[in-house]
């Protein structure tokens, strides 16, 4: 299997603008920019669309993990925050809280420190990965 998103720049680093469009279109012509990515402008960033992308990932690994396990999440919320210091991601930190009928807290927090190491997205980045986790 194979995805792609394309990205259109134009002018320079800190005047300049650019779009991003995924295959699937979900994100279609999306402004970024300078002012997106280190100020608060408006549109998007790389580093909002990693967080999105490690989040999503790590839940849906999350669900696969309890349900090997032998438990059927109701429902999992996850955060992404994604830290850029000094030109580079030092950190990709997860806050999860999950509804998961009759595991124990043991179970969860087993399941979540799988799921942190295997997710696809979690593999691909080259940063510390870190994860706090609470049953709802």
């Amino acid at each position: 299997m194979k995805r792609h998103a394309t990205a259109n720049w134009q002018g320079s680093g800190k005047e300049g603008k650019g779009t991003l469009t995924t295959q699937s279109t979900a994100i279609n012509t999306t402004q970024y920019s300078y002012h997106s990515r280190f100020e608060e402008g408006p549109g998007t960033n790389p580093e909002e669309l990693i967080a999105a992308a490690h989040e999503g990932c790590f839940s849906m690994k999350l669900s696969f993990v309890l349900g090997a396990a032998g438990f059927t999440p109701e429902n999992i919320d996850t955060k992404c925050e994604i830290t850029l210091d000094s030109g580079a991601i030092t950190l990709s930190h997860l806050t999860v809280t999950a509804k998961v009928p009759t595991i124990t807290p043991e179970k969860f927090q087993e399941a979540v420190t799988e799921a942190k190491a295997n997710c696809p997205v979690s593999k691909l980045l080259n940063c510390t990965i870190t994860a706090e986790a609470q049953l709802a």
